[in-house]
C-alpha cells in the first residue's frame, strides 16, 4: 500500500496554521474562514479515502489487518535504539484519523458563525490547524518519542485555545493550569519512555508490540530486571498511562478539565470530543499487547480501576453542576472513563478482545455526539448569552434545529436505542461483566446518573421555565447549524456499524453479538434516569431543591468538586510555597547570594581603600621605591647579621 500520501493529512492543517498565522494581519476574516475549512476539508477528503482503501481494499491480509509503515531515522543513538519520523497506518490510526478530521472540519464550519466579529477570528482559525495537525501526528507516530514530541504539541495547541481570550484573567488563569496539571503527568510519561528504551533498546510500537503466533506472547523479553517485586517494563506502562491520564484528565489528573470552558464553545468541543482528552486512552491501546501481556495485565489493571472510579466521580459532580459546559466537561470525564475502564478489562484474541474493541467504538461514536452536544451548548449561549441554566428554559419554541439536535445527543449519551451510545456502551458493559462484576455495577450506575444529568440540562434548556428574555432568542445561522444536523445524523447510524470486524485487539476482527439481558439492564437503567430527570425538571418546581437539601453535606461535596481544587491550592500554597519554598528561597537569598554579596563588596571595600596606590604621580611612585629599597635592604641586613 503506497501510504506516503497520508503525510498530506496533517500537513494540509501545518500549511494553514503558518498561512493564517504568519499572515493574520493581512488576510480578511471571512477569507481565514474559508481557508481553515477547505484546508481541513482536504484532509478529511483524504482520511475517508484512506479508511475506505484499508478497511475495503488493501488492508486485510490472510484474515489479519496489517500494519503499513513509512519512516526514516532522525536520531541514532545505537544500532537499535533511535528515533525515526514518520506514520503508521493501522486500523486505530485510520479510526483516529477519520474522527479527527470529521470533528475538526465540523468546528471549523461551526467556527465561521460562532466567532463572526470576534477581533482574533483569524488567529482562531490558525490556533485551530495547529492543534489538528498536532493531534493527526500523534495518532500517525510511529514510536514513543515521535508520539511524545505531538504530545507537547497538543498541550501548547490547547493552552493557546484555552487562554484564546487572553484580556480575560480567567481564561489566563485556565489555561496556565491545563499546562502545568498536565505538565506533571507528562514527566511520568518521558520518565517511562526513557526506561522502555533503555531496557528494551527500542522505541518502535512495531517492535514493542510484537506478539510472536506461536507462543501468543510478547516476542520483547520484558522480565529481565525488576522493581519492588514488579519488572521495571511494568513500572514503565505504569509511568507512561500517568501521561495518558492527565491527557485524558482521568483522577487525580483531572482539575483542569472543567476550567478549559474558559476557551469558545467550538475550542471545547474539539477538545472534549475527539481530540485531546482521548489521547490517553489511544495512547493505552497503541501499547496494548504490552499492557496486557507485561505481568499478566497488572498495569492494565491499574487502568481499569483508575477509570472506572474516575467515571464515577466525574458523573457525580456532573448532577450538581449548573453551568452547562462544566456539565458537559465531566460528562466527558466520565465518558473518558468508560473507555479507559473497557481497555483495563479487556483480552486479546478474538471476542475476548472485546473491551478493546467496545473502548474505541465508544471512542468514535462518543465524537459524534459529544461534539454535537458542545456545538449544541455553543448554538444556546450564542442566543441567551450565558452558560448558567438559571439563565435558560422554554428554548424548544425559538431554537428548534438546537432543541431536536440536543436531544438526539442526549439520547445517544444515554444509551437509548437505537441510538449511537446505546451499542458502543452495552459493549463496554459486557466486557466488565465477564472480567469485573464491580466495574460492570460501576459502569451501569454511571450508565444511570449519565441519563439523569443529560436530561436535566436538556429539560432546563428546551423545557422547564418559561422565561421572558430580554432579547428574544433565535436559531442559530446555518454555518452553525449545519455541523448540528450532521453530528446528529452520526449520533443515529454511527452506532449500526460492524465495529468489531474492523478494530479488534489482535486485528483479525471478530462477530459481536447483543446481549440481550445485559442491554436491557443498561437500557431500563438509563430510561429510569431520563425518568427522574422529567419529574425532577420538565415543569418547574421546588423538587430538585428539597432533594438536594436532603442529601446535605454530600451534595455540597459535590457541587464543590470535592475540593480537589481546594485540596490542591492547600498543598502547594501553604506546603510547598510557605514551608519548602520559602524557607529554601529565605536560604539562597540570605545564606548564598548573601556570602557572595559580602564578598564583592569587601572587595569594593579593600579596592577603595588601596587605589590611591595607583595615583598616576611619579613621585608617589619614586617615593615607594625608595621606602621599598630601604625596608628590603634593612631585612636582608638584619638577616645576614
Amino acid at each position: 500500500m503506497d501510504i506516503t500520501y497520508i503525510y498530506l493529512i496533517p500537513i494540509i492543517p501545518l500549511a494553514v496554521f503558518l498561512l493564517l498565522g504568519i499572515n493574520s494581519k493581512k488576510i480578511k476574516p471571512a477569507v481565514s474562514g474559508y481557508i481553515g475549512v477547505l484546508g481541513l476539508f482536504t484532509s478529511f477528503l483524504l482520511s475517508i479515502y484512506t479508511a475506505y482503501q484499508y478497511f475495503f481494499v488493501i488492508g486485510k491480509i490472510d484474515g489479519e489487518y496489517q500494519q503499513f509503515i513509512d519512516k526514516t531515522t532522525w536520531l541514532n543513538f545505537t544500532d537499535t535504539l533511535h528515533i525515526d519520523m514518520g506514520i503508521l497506518v493501522d486500523s486505530i490510526s485510520i479510526m483516529m484519523l477519520v474522527v479527527v478530521t470529521t470533528i475538526s472540519l465540523m468546528v471549523h464550519i461551526y467556527s465561521r458563525g460562532y466567532m463572526k466579529g470576534d477581533d482574533g477570528y483569524t488567529r482562531c482559525f490558525a490556533y485551530l490547524s495547529l492543534f489538528t495537525f498536532s493531534m493527526l501526528g500523534l495518532v500517525l507516530a510511529t514510536n514513543l518519542f515521535q508520539i511524545y514530541i505531538f504530545w507537547e504539541l497538543v498541550g501548547v495547541s490547547s493552552y493557546l485555545l484555552i487562554g484564546y481570550y487572553y484580556t480575560k484573567p480567567s481564561a489566563v488563569s485556565a489555561a496556565k493550569k491545563a499546562f502545568i496539571v498536565t505538565r506533571f503527568a507528562d514527566l511520568g510519561f518521558l520518565i517511562g519512555i526513557l526506561i522502555m528504551g533503555y531496557y528494551t533498546g527500542t522505541f518502535d510500537f512495531e517492535t514493542l508490540n510484537a506478539v510472536n503466533p506461536e507462543t501468543g506472547m510478547l516476542v520483547l523479553n520484558w522480565a529481565s530486571t525488576s522493581f519492588m517485586g514488579l519488572s521495571v517494563i511494568a513500572w514503565g506502562l505504569i509511568l507512561i498511562f500517568m501521561g495518558g491520564a492527565g491527557k485524558s484528565a482521568m483522577m487525580p489528573f483531572h482539575i483542569w478539565l472543567p476550567d478549559a470552558m474558559e476557551g469558545p464553545t467550538p475550542v471545547s468541543a474539539l477538545i472534549h470530543a475527539a481530540t485531546m482528552v482521548v489521547a490517553g486512552v489511544y495512547l493505552v491501546a497503541r501499547l496494548f499487547p504490552m499492557f496486557y501481556f507485561v505481568e499478566d495485565g497488572f498495569a492494565l489493571n491499574i487502568v481499569a480501576w483508575v477509570g472506572g472510579i474516575s467515571s464515577l466521580f466525574a458523573a457525580i459532580i456532573a448532577i450538581t453542576q449548573t453551568d452547562i459546559k462544566r456539565v458537559l466537561a465531566f460528562s466527558t470525564m466520565s465518558q473518558i472513563g468508560y473507555m479507559m475502564m473497557a481497555l483495563g478489562v479487556s483480552g486479546y484474541d478474538g471476542h475476548e478482545g472485546v473491551g478493546y474493541m467496545a473502548s474505541m467504538f465508544h471512542l468514535f461514536t462518543h465524537a459524534m455526539f459529544k461534539a454535537l452536544l458542545f456545538l449544541g451548548a455553543g448554538s444556546v449561549i450564542h442566543a441567551v448569552h450565558s452558560n448558567y441554566l438559571k439563565d435558560m428554559g422554554g428554548l424548544r419554541k425559538y431554537m428548534p434545529i438546537t432543541n431536536i439536535t440536543f436531544l438526539i445527543a442526549a439520547l445517544a449519551i444515554a444509551g437509548v436505542p437505537p441510538f449511537a451510545g446505546f451499542w458502543s456502551k452495552d459493549e463496554i458493559l459486557v466486557a466488565a461483566f465477564e472480567n469485573n462484576q464491580i466495574l460492570y455495577y460501576i459502569g451501569v450506575f454511571v450508565a444511570g446518573l449519565t441519563a439523569f444529568y443529560m436530561f436535566r440540562i436538556y429539560f432546563g434548556i428546551f423545557w422547564g421555565k418559561d422565561k421572558k428574555y430580554e432579547h428574544t432568542p433565535h436559531e442559530s445561522p446555518m454555518s452553525m447549524a449545519f455541523p448540528l444536523l450532521f453530528l446528529a445524523g452520526m449520533s443515529i447510524v454511527a452506532g449500526l456499524i460492524p465495529f468489531s470486524e474492523y478494530v479488534s485487539a489482535d486485528n483479525k476482527g471478530f462477530e459481536a453479538h447483543l446481549n440481550y439481558p445485559l442491554a436491557a439492564i443498561a437500557t431500563t437503567v438509563g430510561i429510569i434516569g431520563i425518568a427522574l430527570a422529567w419529574v425532577f425538571y420538565k415543569k418547574e418546581n421546588s423538587l430538585s431543591d428539597k432533594y438536594a437539601k436532603s442529601f446535605g453535606v454530600l451534595y455540597k461535596w459535590a457541587y464543590h468538586k470535592f475540593y480537589f481544587d481546594e485540596l490542591y491550592l492547600f498543598v502547594t500554597k501553604k506546603i510547598i510555597f510557605n514551608r519548602i519554598s520559602a524557607p529554601i528561597a529565605w536560604f539562597d537569598k540570605k545564606v548564598v547570594d548573601g556570602t557572595m554579596e559580602g564578598i564583592g563588596n569587601k572587595t569594593v571595600v579593600v579596592s577603595d581603600k588601596i587605589k590611591g596606590m595607583q595615583s598616576g604621580k611619579l613621585q608617589d611612585y619614586a617615593f615607594a621605591f625608595i621606602v621599598g629599597v630601604v625596608v628590603l635592604a634593612g631585612v636582608f641586613i638584619y638577616l645576614w647579621k
